[in-house]
């Protein structure tokens, strides 16, 4: 790897992610390693030997002593990662849980994709996340057989999609862990891919507001519906009157992002050859189709926020924190 991107990415990832007022860390650690960057295509074709990149991230222990730590992977969305990722660290922590903020932007060269989604394919960040299993699977002070993966929006839509035994067939880890649990907050469920029925024997949980018009729910009930049907453990938890981003609390006012581009009126489908095609037209889909649109809305709520801590909180204690804590070595 080279040296002076290394400490680039380190120098970013320290910019990223305040220091300040962590009481719950007890230890921080900054961790570069390999992935590649791939288009939807490429994704869904399974292509090897694409377009390598080394993207970082920030690992971060509670402040308590055991030998071996549940983490959770947390995935930002098109925003990058901002403050509610950092909210969500925190609150993790506190609950005596690793955490890795992934950076997938960073390294790219990208600050966020709001406005123009089509500087990064949707599903690359999938092996990002899959490559970040890897690395923490390896690590001395990690159990895993406990390492979950959540992530909001896009980030929300890796988290759920990771889920799928193609893609982990396609482009899984390399050293053949599995996530325990998959937590998406507020993905798009727009898409559907092939035998994307055929999801990991692990549970999902996934967090969304009635009145999201970025990421509208509506979709995403349809694909529960299935995965329900097919015996699998998944529980949609939505929560009245919750926008886009409802976790945030620093959105004291609701914000409409008048440039940022939405597919909420988009139905988007893989065809055989991997290509995903606008139903409407039944033409490949590109982000100047007519039914992207622009102008959703983020906002703060605080009691879809309090009511998701919680259940995310007796979600995690169960899955996570049912053995005897002991003394790291």
């Amino acid at each position: 790897m080279n040296l002076l991107k290394q400490l680039y990415l380190i120098l970013a990832l320290m910019m990223v992610f305040p220091y300040q007022g962590l009481a719950e860390v007890g230890r921080i650690e900054l961790h570069t390693f390999q992935s590649e960057t791939l288009t939807d295509a490429e994704f869904l074709t399974g292509k090897k030997d694409a377009s390598p990149v080394t993207i970082a991230g920030e690992l971060r222990f509670p402040r308590i002593k055991m030998q071996r730590f549940p983490v959770v992977i947390l995935v930002h969305g098109s925003g990058g990662v901002s403050g509610y990722v950092d909210d969500w660290a925190h609150e993790l922590n506190a609950m005596g849980v690793a955490v890795f903020i992934l950076d997938s932007f960073t390294g790219r060269g990208l600050y966020k994709v709001n406005n123009d989604q089509s500087k990064l394919g949707r599903l690359t960040m999938i092996v990002d996340a899959y490559r970040a299993l890897d690395l923490l699977a390896q690590h001395k002070h990690i159990d895993a057989a406990r390492i979950a993966l959540m992530g909001f929006s896009r980030g929300g839509q890796v988290t759920l999609y990771a889920s799928l035994k193609r893609f982990q067939q396609l482009h899984g880890s390399i050293s053949g862990h599995e996530f325990a649990a998959y937590i998406p907050f507020y993905p798009s469920c727009i898409t559907r891919y092939k035998d994307d029925e055929n999801i990991a024997s692990r549970p999902v949980r996934i967090f969304h507001g009635s009145a999201d018009n970025y990421n509208p729910v509506a979709p995403c009930r349809i694909y529960v519906e299935q995965l329900r049907k097919n015996g699998k453990d998944v529980v949609l938890l939505e929560y009245a009157n919750a926008h886009h981003v409802f976790d945030y609390k620093k959105l004291t006012k609701p914000v409409i992002l008048a440039k940022a581009q939405t597919t909420r009126a988009c139905e988007l489908q893989e065809t055989m050859d991997g290509t995903i095609v606008n139903t409407q037209s039944g033409k490949p889909f590109i982000y100047s189709d007519p039914c992207v649109e622009h102008g959703p809305i983020v906002a703060f709520n605080q009691d879809a926020y309090d009511k998701a801590k919680q259940t995310l909180h007796d979600f995690i204690s169960t899955i996570f924190l049912t053995v005897n804590k002991t003394q790291v070595d």
